[in-house]
């Protein structure tokens, strides 16, 4: 395996062929994909299908929106919600680092119903979404989720087919995951003076899917050296999550990454792929050989819910008022990918 710590840009990978190619073409890709995820857990993707009117739909959405007034944008306020859907308003999320950014979001996963056998049980991320009384919103947003939810079963399969499974190996897992879109909106800030943002963090799924118009996205190699991402055009960023880098034992590296503070007005738009909230996530045999420690084995709803529970306000405020806890065994913020590594 290369040295993480040699990168200093992000591969691209046209997987056109991943989605119509045969099964040797597959395969090419498929290692395409492998061999940045090992040697640098980042990725700019081509080739995924997805029809341009359904970005500039939801991003249209998005600016309409967020140019609502505050108190019309709280009545889908996501403390309101038993599911961790709705909107964020500018300070509710923080992470390790303390650090609280000028940016809102709205966020969205699987729409369930309320009779949902999950959600009547009081599963924490599955159930209905908050929709906001905007027309034209729910469809550009929901259309948007399906597509870019579909890409993601994509690309799961070709992370298998690169680890040597077949391609519906990981397929068992992803059932009825609380897969998450975010609509973030970082507004015109003319105090910014290009500095360090977001506090760097991995994502703790197994995936993520990226779209944004503005530059802003850094990555860590293995130096601890930051690596400017910026959009590439019609291109998605994808970017290795806390799940697979336990699958592949290390093999696959949930990078560090955080978003720099710049003036310009910026819309993002990750998908967080996920695996069903009762899966059980541990090393594959292949990758516990005894050549290096096991990773300790997670429940991947769990362990998201967790690490949300430690970097939202108003679940903050539910767990110090006893209403909910942390689940055993859960990982403190940054336990993993390049900034959990500088610390060891």
């Amino acid at each position: 395996m290369s040295n993480p710590a040699h990168f200093s840009s992000i591969p691209l990978v046209d997987i056109t062929k991943l989605r119509t190619g045969t099964r040797a073409e597959q395969q090419q890709v498929a290692e395409d994909l492998g061999k940045a995820a090992r040697e640098v857990g980042f990725i700019y993707i081509t080739g995924g299908g997805i029809d341009e009117a359904l970005f500039g739909g939801v991003l249209d959405a998005a600016k309409r929106f967020f140019a609502l007034p505050h108190d019309e944008k709280m009545k889908v306020y996501i403390g309101n919600s038993r599911c961790h859907r709705g909107y964020v308003p500018e300070g509710e999320e923080v992470f390790a680092s303390g650090t609280k950014d000028k940016k809102e979001a709205y966020d969205l996963s699987i729409d369930l119903p309320p009779d949902d056998p999950d959600y009547v049980a009081g599963n924490p991320l599955l159930g209905p979404n908050q929709w906001p009384d905007l027309p034209g919103f729910k469809a550009a947003v929901g259309s948007y989720y399906t597509a870019v939810f579909d890409l993601g079963r994509v690309l799961l399969r070709g992370f298998a087919m690169a680890i040597g499974e077949e391609p519906t190996f990981f397929d068992r897992y992803v059932t009825k995951p609380p897969s998450q879109l975010r609509l973030i909106h970082y507004p015109f800030d003319s105090s910014a003076d290009d500095r360090p943002g977001i506090g760097a963090h991995t994502d703790y799924e197994c995936f993520t899917l990226l779209r944004s118009t503005s530059p802003g996205l850094e990555v860590m190699n293995g130096a601890g050296e930051w690596i400017d991402a910026p959009p590439v055009p019609g291109a998605y960023v994808v970017n290795i999550g806390d799940m697979m880098e336990i699958w592949t034992n290390g093999e696959f590296v949930a990078t560090s990454h955080r978003v720099r503070k710049v003036s310009e007005e910026r819309y993002s738009f990750p998908l967080f792929f996920a695996a069903d909230y009762d899966t059980v996530v541990a090393p594959l045999p292949r990758f516990a050989n005894g050549e290096k420690p096991v990773r300790k084995a997670l429940k991947a709803g769990e362990h998201l819910f967790a690490q949300t529970m430690q970097s939202f306000t108003y679940l903050k405020e539910r767990r110090a008022r006893g209403e909910i806890v942390l689940p055993e065994g859960s990982t403190p913020l940054s336990s993993f990918g390049q900034e959990a590594l500088q610390k060891y």
